[in-house]
């Protein structure tokens, strides 16, 4: 086998592996009964292992600028990405229970808040599609902002740079070239 075969094979068994992936990304900017935003990340991981899935993925922290609403404290945000037999439906029911349990209660959008868990990407499923007004409770796959969001995409692709965005087939590299502001106010801070 010649190198160019090898490097063929390699980049489709690296494909197929990011696609057998959930990813979810995590938020969070306030206290709030799991502690600080990094400590609901570690405990929502736990929580996720007992739920079943396995964590195959995750992201340094990454302070980040909040969206939206000015004048409240700045982001911690992460990607992760977990393997597991669950639905995308009873996955998002899921996420939304641990979210209550850590604290967060219904302010508005883009408020603060000390947990958000969001699913990014299911296997490369598209499901529903984007419109213009938010509708909750309603699942879109992939994440509808997902390739707008340099806090997102600046994670995913420290854990995932093989990733393609399922309805654009675009790398996460490419969508922050195309947009470069995007990582703005994106500052990574290590390790949880």
């Amino acid at each position: 086998m010649c190198w160019c075969e090898a490097q063929a094979e390699s980049d489709e068994l690296n494909s197929a592996l990011i696609t057998s992936v959930i990813w979810l990304g995590m938020g969070g900017n306030v206290s709030g009964a799991w502690g600080s935003p990094i400590t609901a990340f570690s405990r929502a991981i736990a929580e996720l292992e007992e739920a079943g899935l396995s964590i195959v993925a995750r992201s340094s922290a990454y302070e980040t600028v909040p969206l939206g609403r000015v004048g409240q404290p700045a982001f911690m945000n992460a990607v992760i990405g977990v393997r597991g037999s669950v639905a995308p439906g009873l996955l998002l029911s899921l996420l939304k229970r641990l979210e209550r349990r850590a604290g967060r209660r219904a302010n508005g959008r883009w408020g603060p808040r000390p947990l958000d868990i969001d699913i990014l990407d299911f296997r490369g499923r598209i499901v529903g599609c984007p419109s213009l007004v938010r509708q909750s409770g309603r699942l879109v796959l992939p994440h509808p902002e997902l390739h707008r969001r340099g806090f997102v995409l600046v994670p995913l692709l420290e854990v995932a740079p093989q990733w393609r965005h399922p309805r654009l087939g675009w790398h996460a590299s490419a969508l922050l070239k195309r947009n470069p502001t995007m990582a703005h106010g994106v500052r990574r801070v290590g390790s949880w």
